[in-house]
């Protein structure tokens, strides 16, 4: 089960006749020599710290180190308890699980990192709303993770995830794509949906800096976590209504690394540009740090 890029993925996909998520089971298998059930077992602990992550978030009141963030998702949480959401209840649900991660991950609490700590937020609050929406069960949501893994892998091997390297394109942007992609198979969308959900996603990010505030992973993180759901929930809906990319995924995927790797420093995790370097992004981080 060898494929470097998403058109080996769908070539083998469509050889084999197989889902993303059954070409990554049989490749996990290949690689670590360890059982399907096994492997499942393992994603099943991953997806129970994303559960309690999501649920600490939303229940507790969680301040970051810094103070910077905590209670925000609770907020979203008790409006759409209380009113009717402007973007309908299962958006709500999902950035508000989405940013409930990220303030657990400022708390230095457990998350999974997927792929990163700055984008930790997206695949558990967009996979855990659907299934909670569509009464998918543990096992759907395992199949899902498998599915994003595919997606991450390739964005990995080909490209970036990192921040630093990359830009806020490449951490919440590729969160987003590979919960698209998830997104797209749990509902029954094809393999090249999957991956036109995926494509859509960097597609609206292609360029999106990374700033952080102090440079903590908490400003603005938090709130592109919950863009990033946002932009994997509407990515996954074009692709399984089968709108396409006009261009495909892997040129998607290259020009997302090219962008990444023109961007200036300043706009790369070094908390010098953007909203780092507002005058009251500099004030917060000297009051942080001491200055």
């Amino acid at each position: 089960m060898t494929f470097t890029n998403g058109q080996e993925l769908i070539t083998l996909c469509k050889e084999k006749n197989l889902k993303i998520y059954e070409v990554m089971i049989q490749k996990e298998m290949e690689l670590t020599g360890l059982s399907e059930a096994e492997i499942k077992n393992k994603l099943k602990i991953s997806l129970d710290i994303m559960k309690q992550a999501v649920e600490r978030g939303l229940t507790e009141d969680i301040k970051s180190v810094s103070g910077l963030i905590g209670g925000d998702a609770k907020k979203i949480t008790e409006r759409n308890d209380k009113t009717r959401s402007v973007c309908g209840s299962l958006m709500s649900k999902a950035i508000s699980r989405s940013m409930a991660v990220l303030e657990v991950n400022a708390a230095m609490g457990r998350i999974v990192a997927a792929p990163t700590a700055g984008s930790s937020g997206i695949v558990p609050g967009t996979l855990l709303t659907i299934a909670e929406e569509f009464s998918l069960d543990d096992e759907r949501l395992v199949e899902g993770l498998l599915t994003a893994s595919g997606v991450g892998f390739i964005i990995s091997r080909n490209a970036t995830v990192a921040g630093a390297e990359g830009g806020c394109q490449a951490e919440t942007g590729s969160a987003a794509a590979m919960a698209a992609a998830a997104i797209v198979e749990m509902m029954g969308g094809t393999p090249e949906a999957a991956l036109h959900g995926a494509a859509a996603c960097l597609k609206n990010v292609l360029g999106l800096v990374c700033d952080p505030i102090a440079g903590l992973v908490e400003a603005p993180c938090e709130k592109r976590n919950a863009i990033g759901a946002a932009n994997a929930l509407i990515s996954a809906e074009m692709a399984l209504a089968g709108v396409e990319s006009i261009i495909p995924f892997d040129e998607v995927v290259d020009a997302m690394y090219r962008v990444g790797r023109t961007l200036p420093f300043e706009l790369r995790e070094s908390a010098i540009g953007g909203l780092a370097g507002t005058p009251t992004g500099q004030r917060i981080k000297k009051e942080i740090l001491g200055e």
